[in-house]
């Protein structure tokens, strides 16, 4: 149900070269809602909370980037040039804090386990 083009819209990205990350983050998010609220499909009702949590994701987590991987710089020494990095502790607040984010949102939709 949630189309890249319309996620594309909402980011303002214009060219073609990122709809495979794009695609993932979407169909990431979907699994998350999915599994959270222990239902089978996205509601009508949670498609814009969908949207919201994958345009955070893509806006924090710098999925694709090759240059995400090393970690932010957390020290930098000039003599005999020390360079530290390390992850930001607000990556790693946000990764933790996500889905609570929505937790408000999602929990009119949540099911017992079946």
């Amino acid at each position: 149900m949630l189309e890249v083009i319309k996620f594309k819209d909402l980011l303002g990205i214009v060219s073609d070269e990122k709809d495979t990350v794009l695609k993932f983050i979407l169909d990431d998010i979907e699994e998350t809602i999915l599994n959270y609220c222990n239902i089978d499909e996205l509601p009508e009702g949670l498609v814009n909370t969908a949207y919201r949590m994958a345009m955070d994701i893509y806006r924090n987590e710098n999925i694709g980037s090759e240059e995400g991987s090393s970690g932010d710089i957390t020290s930098i020494k000039e003599g005999d040039t020390t360079v530290n990095f390390g992850n930001s502790s607000n990556n790693v607040i946000f990764a933790n804090s996500i889905l609570k984010n929505y937790i408000v949102q999602l929990r009119k939709y949540r099911r017992l386990s079946k």
